[in-house]
């Protein structure tokens, strides 16, 4: 039974936990109350313990027994047992009460008497600090008292007697052996009692730190699609301001043109309508996330998932690349998804696969969506780590804000990164290569 329990209400049978080693309680474990905190059937089965043994030694030790008042020493020991776990303090004061009663009588130690130990456990196991302390100096003072009743009476009796040795050595013989044998019995229990309660603050600790991991974990993760939202947002903002600096000068453009040549004002509204709506996918995909300072970098594509291997190559990768269909008429968003997506999966294949073997990546493009996977051995040596999972919130975050889906897990022996995306999200947005650069440069001029 652990220490964190709670005592039954007419309602639900408990009313709260409390640990033992609450830093509370620690000082005064009942706060002004005689008895432990304890579930009702744990009350029920202590008393029924303790009454069905004490009948038992009442059976055993019938014939040993003098008068009435031994009867009363076998109960007392047996209320003893039975508010043990209830409340220690009190259970080893009727202990001491029926230690007491049994010596002034002048009674022989029976098998009641191992109830004692079992109380002193409970001392040291659900007492307070007080309690426990009580409960050493008991087993210390038990062991000497127990010592002197079974040697002062040996000792008187050796007097009349003759013996191959003073009366005094022989019961000194007996009373250190009495000393060494009770102390022995009352120590290893409060020791016990000791190892268990320290036991069960460690067991405490270690949940308390489990709870505090986990509850980091949440705030990892939510600091990791926080981050990655930035990141997109700062993805896109390239895409953005350059969309919006093609629309305003197509728009300089063709007001000076519309007089001169209505063609080439034609062909720059037309680039403005395209540039227009990609930049309208690019702005709803932007909203909910808050862009951070950095550096001008050009917005990666397609295109350069080749030189990503290629890097991926010169590290020790056996990466193996299939493609299918044609991505040029891909939005900037999706290609940006779709380059970030794979790089990502190829780092953890790095970071977290085996050692060469291929990692097999391919890339289907349909007309209407675009499919990414990514298949690599799973490392079995230990030599990689579990990682924090950040890559693949990142990677869920793109696939989802994309209007699309993504699943990562093993596979047998492999571990697979499957993404399905669509090839237009339902923004607007308008393929790139639907105007030239040829186009633009002309209507530019």
């Amino acid at each position: 039974m652990t220490p964190s329990s709670s005592v039954g209400s007419a309602s639900d049978r408990r009313v709260r936990v409390i640990p033992a080693n609450d830093a509370r309680v620690t000082g005064s474990t009942y706060r002004g109350r005689v008895f432990r905190p304890l579930l009702r059937v744990q009350i029920v089965t202590d008393v029924s313990v303790a009454v069905l043994l004490g009948l038992l030694v009442s059976v055993l030790t019938a014939r040993g027994i003098d008068g009435p008042v031994s009867y009363v020493v076998v109960v007392v020991l047996t209320v003893a047992l039975a508010f043990r776990r209830l409340s220690p303090g009190l259970a080893l004061a009727i202990a001491w009460v029926g230690a007491v009663l049994q010596m002034a009588t002048m009674q022989q130690p029976d098998a009641a008497d191992l109830f004692i130990p079992a109380v002193v456990y409970t001392t040291a196991a659900y007492g307070s600090r007080r309690v426990r302390i009580a409960g050493l100096v008991s087993a210390i003072l038990g062991g000497f008292v127990a010592a002197a009743y079974i040697g002062i009476p040996d000792y008187l009796r050796r007097i009349s007697a003759p013996s191959m040795t003073t009366p005094l050595q022989e019961s000194a013989q007996v009373t250190i052996a009495t000393l060494a044998v009770v102390l022995a019995v009352l120590l290893l229990p409060w020791l016990a009692g000791i190892v268990a309660r320290t036991r069960q603050t460690a067991r405490m600790s270690r949940e308390a730190q489990l709870l505090a991991e986990r509850d980091a974990a949440r705030a990892d993760r939510a600091v990791a699609v926080e981050q990655e939202r930035v990141r997109i947002a700062r993805d896109m903002h390239d895409i953005v301001a350059h969309s919006l600096a093609v629309v305003i000068a197509q728009a300089d453009g063709a007001r000076y043109a519309l007089k001169a040549d209505p063609a080439i004002a034609d062909q720059a509204l037309d680039t403005i309508s395209g540039t227009a709506r990609r930049a309208l996918g690019d702005v709803r995909e932007l909203l909910g996330a808050l862009r951070h300072e950095q550096g001008t970098t050009p917005t990666p594509d397609v295109d350069d998932i080749e030189r990503l291997v290629g890097e991926m190559r010169q590290v020790g990768l056996d990466v193996r690349v299939e493609r299918r269909g044609d991505p040029t008429k891909l939005p900037t968003s999706t290609q940006l998804a779709v380059y970030r997506i794979v790089q990502e999966s190829l780092t953890n294949a790095y970071k977290h696969g085996e050692q060469g073997t291929p990692v097999q990546t391919t890339l289907t493009y349909r007309p209407d969506t675009v499919e990414i996977d990514v298949v690599n051995r799973r490392a079995d040596d230990g030599r990689a780590g579990p990682g924090t999972g950040h890559g693949l919130v990142g990677m869920r975050e793109r696939a989802t804000m994309s209007g699309g889906s993504m699943t990562a897990g093993p596979r047998g022996d492999d571990f697979a990164v499957a993404v399905r995306m669509p090839a237009h999200p339902a923004s607007g947005q308008m393929p790139r290569g639907l105007v030239t650069p040829m186009d633009q440069e002309r209507t530019a001029r």
